[in-house]
């Protein structure tokens, strides 16, 4: 039985190092992208689902998205004075996360929905008595701007493994998921990286994705940025 979270953290500490120069004056996720920063674009999706409680991590420029975030209600910020990677950040925030599954979404990615939204899918193929984790993952077909050897294999019954060596996947980890606090139990301290626990999760059989059937759209560099504004502007028109 699939219950809808209502928590979600935004992961927002990252120091865009690729977007530089951009990023020397304003966090990457405060970068706008057809009018609209990408920190609100998750977070709107977000609201669209109904998640009351919502967490934002800040490290790189954490004054800039404190103020940005000044007229937002429901958001608590977890300050990282020391970066603590995508694991260490969500593991640092899990007291003000819940005892039940939440939502993570990477804040320097943007996606559009299909005719069901991304968030409300996985919600409805969340099953608790079998996952830890359910990752939204993305065939590269349909990412924008992306031409990377992709992620993951999957079957049929959302069973995924990762790419090995020199294959290429046919698709690719969104920066969408929901994580059971379950997940955590163990976890390293300090920093690092959400995929130590996918792979923990993989080998017991509790890692799972859901195929996207929007857009997905990877903002890596300044000289990106064109073709993904003008790609949004196609798709979203005023």
């Amino acid at each position: 039985m699939s219950t809808r979270p209502t928590h979600g953290m935004v992961l927002a500490a990252g120091l865009g190092l690729r977007m530089r120069p951009i990023t020397l004056t304003i966090p990457k996720p405060l970068v706008a992208v057809a009018g609209r920063t990408m920190l609100d674009r998750a977070l709107d999706h977000l609201g669209a689902a109904e998640v009351g409680h919502l967490v934002v991590n800040t490290h790189w420029l954490p004054h800039c998205i404190e103020a940005h975030l000044a007229g937002r209600p429901n958001i608590s910020l977890s300050p990282e004075t020391e970066l603590l990677e995508t694991g260490g950040g969500v593991a640092r925030a899990l007291p003000l996360l819940g005892e039940a599954p939440f939502y993570v979404v990477n804040s320097d990615i943007i996606w559009t929905d299909g005719a069901v939204s991304a968030l409300t899918r996985l919600a409805q193929a969340w099953d608790d008595a079998r996952m830890d984790a359910l990752l939204l993952l993305v065939p590269t077909a349909r990412a924008v701007g992306y031409d990377g050897p992709g992620d993951f294999f999957i079957d049929a019954n959302g069973v995924p493994w990762r790419r090995r060596g020199q294959e290429v996947a046919p698709t690719l980890f969104s920066g969408v998921q929901i994580l059971h606090p379950r997940l955590f139990g163990g976890c390293p301290s300090g920093k690092f990286s959400l995929n130590v626990l996918y792979d923990r999760a993989l080998e017991d059989g509790r890692l799972f994705g859901l195929l996207h059937d929007g857009r997905w759209y990877h903002v890596g560099t300044p000289e990106a940025l064109p073709a993904v504004e003008a790609a949004l502007i196609e798709q979203e028109p005023e």
